[in-house]
């Protein structure tokens, strides 16, 4: 499995230098809830997936360009092979694609939520890599498989209850 990372720092001593939302990005953390969210949905170990963290006025501008939305949100995805969760005998193979996140709108949502921005980052990397897997949440039983799946997969990961999801 490869888990990229885009970051805007080199190292961990930079990424010290930067606000405390920044700070709870954890590349082993979400490489973890990655590899789980792998095996549990059967994705072959040999798919590749990035993480992007960017500032709020990047994630604006990819906002407005690809949702024609104002504003910085959470949380994007950005498709490549349009893979679909595979099976035990049959795991999907590909290019998973991006994960774009925005650490200061997770925190703010892990303060209204009342949990931590690590578990506000792994609540929207989780959600992502659903969305990435093409679930959607436009009707309501799309939202109740694909927030189940989600809460699951966190539960599992975290041994604990999931965070309150929250939508930006």
């Amino acid at each position: 499995m490869s888990v990229e990372f885009d970051l805007p720092w080199d190292s961990q001593e930079e990424q010290g230098e930067w606000p405390e939302a920044y700070r709870a990005v954890d590349r082993a953390q979400l490489t973890a809830l990655v590899e789980l969210a792998f095996r549990r949905w059967h994705v072959h170990p040999d798919s590749e997936v990035c993480i992007a963290v960017v500032d709020e006025d990047r994630m604006a501008q990819l906002h407005e360009q690809w949702l024609d939305l104002p504003g910085a949100t959470d949380v994007m995805s950005f498709p490549m092979d349009e893979l679909r969760e595979g099976t035990p005998e049959e795991p999907a193979l590909g290019v998973l694609g991006d994960v774009v996140l925005c650490p200061p709108v997770a925190e703010r949502q892990a303060q209204a939520g009342g949990h931590s921005t690590r578990d506000e980052l792994c609540l929207l990397t989780a959600h992502s890599l659903l969305h990435l897997l093409g679930h959607d949440h436009a009707e309501e039983d799309e939202r109740a498989r694909m927030f189940a799946a989600q809460r699951a997969l966190l539960e599992e990961f975290l041994g604990r209850d999931a965070p309150v999801e929250t939508m930006s």
